[in-house]
């Protein structure tokens, strides 16, 4: 999978493409998966990276969501828990059960949270991922021995799903081109064509890399943008309304010391009426969310400083060690495209579900919606987009769609593992040349044989792209990325042909962006 070849269809492409898909996140590239495997043809653009956006800023979760119980929300909560069954069911190399503690300090909260987890269990099903119950105080500590012990009564355990968001996002790129989509990162829509009706017929776009512009036409095109659906939206017609009220949220990451072992903790109530986990991801601790509104989307959104505190004291209130602004190894913050509702008080009150809109001029939007719902959404998305195209009737086939890396043997051993099959491919790298199975930095497991896949075949093509998304360095340990950037950036030099300028500029560019990412 590589861009060359992406453009080479473009280029050689006759005639409307039956749907042209604007977005590369977990949204469009499921609506890419799911129109492809149904033989559709199907153009994919990205104006970034692919999962630039809040598919790579997740808390990692495929799970149904607890709060939105306590909301009435049945039917959210159902549907995601049977879409969580279906992930682990097509991607077991990305996704992983993993236990969740609610830890109880009054006498009230063990049969109240008790009560509602059995009823979590109770709705996945046969979709289920283990057993809920109660736990004493003894055991509740052999899960979670740094949490606070004073006043501790007990917890209650259930268990959900975790996975790495970025990962199964560039595994679905892959799936949406084995299945015939074409797929281009790095690739800006920067405006709509229409027919002698002043029906959207097509877009405008221009190359990122090269500056070239290009027209594409098409049956139906879906704004998948997310939290800037508004913004296209708006170049079909000046005159439409804001459908997307933004809300950001962030996470802080930790050393492993702060959270030992394999079990999360799940906070039910926090004073911004969130919920809030602590959990273990690739051999580091994530904390998270805020729900904080903002007044627009943007591509590389800061956290703020309440929202910091915020995770802060809340963290300090369960853990034994209060964790403080020097322990903090990585910050990152994403948006999400949550929908406008009449008399919402607040972001968190804000629906989850998602929503498909079709304006007068022809162009159809989706937003809102989960990252564990993407395959529903897709398919919900897809259904709606065959009607108004007048395309040919064909069913949904990803129920039971495998993602690429699927593998059905013994799971490949770490740091491999999340690569699935591809495993084998980043060895046999190795194994030709015994360089690249060194180290990139000390503080984080990635080798240099990923970076050279990252390029040949996920269509890496920044610093940042291999830092941030291919590996998760900047997302684990934003200092150490750093550290490891000179090293990236050579070898990316030597696989696209980077002058000595060129380097200087990428280095330049991440180091603006990793800034971000750090604690101070």
């Amino acid at each position: 999978m590589n861009r060359a070849e992406m453009w080479g269809r473009v280029r050689q492409h006759r005639g409307p493409w039956d749907m042209i898909v604007v977005g590369g996140g977990a949204t469009g590239v499921g609506i890419a998966i799911d129109a492809a495997s149904r033989g559709y043809d199907v153009l994919l653009l990205e104006q970034s990276d692919f999962c630039k956006g809040t598919s790579s800023r997740s808390t990692k979760l495929a799970h149904g969501g607890v709060r939105y119980l306590e909301k009435g929300d049945i039917g959210l909560v159902m549907e995601a828990l049977k879409e969580r069954g279906l992930l682990l069911q097509n991607a077991p190399h990305l996704v992983r059960d993993l236990a969740f503690i609610v830890p109880n300090y009054e006498w009230w909260e063990a049969p109240f949270y008790g009560l509602g987890l059995k009823l979590y269990q109770v709705l996945a099903g046969k979709y289920g991922f283990g057993k809920s119950r109660l736990l004493s105080r003894e055991e509740t500590l052999e899960h979670l021995p740094t949490l606070k012990t004073e006043g501790l009564r007990g917890g209650a355990i259930y268990y959900d799903g975790q996975f790495d968001d970025a990962r199964l996002l560039i595994h679905m790129v892959f799936t949406a081109f084995e299945q015939g989509a074409t797929l281009l990162n790095y690739v800006q829509v920067t405006g709509v064509t229409k027919d002698s009706q002043d029906f959207v017929d097509g877009v405008i776009a221009r190359d990122i890399e090269t500056g070239g512009e290009f027209r594409a036409a098409a049956r139906v095109v879906i704004n998948a943008t997310g939290a800037f659906g508004d913004a296209l939206r708006r170049t079909a017609d000046t005159n439409a309304k804001p459908m997307i009220a933004p809300s950001q949220g962030i996470h802080l990451v930790f050393r492993p010391e702060f959270l030992p072992g394999n079990s999360a903790i799940m906070v039910p109530h926090t004073s911004d009426g969130r919920v809030l986990f602590a959990i273990p991801w690739h051999g580091h601790v994530l904390v998270g969310t805020t729900d904080t509104p903002v007044p627009s989307p943007t591509l590389e959104p800061v956290a703020m400083e309440q929202e910091i505190e915020f995770i802060l004291g809340t963290a300090s209130q369960y853990l034994a060690k209060a964790p403080t602004r020097d322990d903090v190894l990585s910050i990152f913050a994403g948006i999400r495209p949550l929908m406008k509702a009449e008399g919402a008080v607040s972001t968190a009150a804000l629906s989850r579900d998602h929503v498909i809109h079709i304006d007068s001029s022809g162009l159809m939007t989706i937003c809102g919606g989960k990252w564990t719902t993407y395959r529903h959404m897709a398919e919900d998305c897809v259904d709606q987009a065959i009607t108004l195209a007048q395309l040919s009737e064909r069913p949904c086939v990803t129920r039971n769609l495998r993602i690429h890396g699927f593998s059905s043997g013994s799971q490949p051993r770490e740091p491999f593992a999340v690569y699935g099959s591809d495993a084998n491919n980043i060895q046999a790298l190795i194994a030709g040349d015994p360089a690249l199975g060194e180290g990139l930095h000390a503080a984080l497991p990635y080798v240099k044989a990923e970076v050279v896949w990252a390029v040949r075949e996920e269509m890496a093509r920044t610093l940042e792209d291999v830092l941030a998304r291919r590996t998760r360095a900047l997302f684990l340990n934003a200092a150490a990325a750093l550290e490891m950037a000179p090293i990236v950036a050579q070898l990316l030099a030597r696989e696209l042909a980077w002058d000595d300028q060129k380097i200087h500029d990428q280095l330049s560019d991440f180091r603006e962006v990793a800034r971000n990412y750090l604690p101070t």
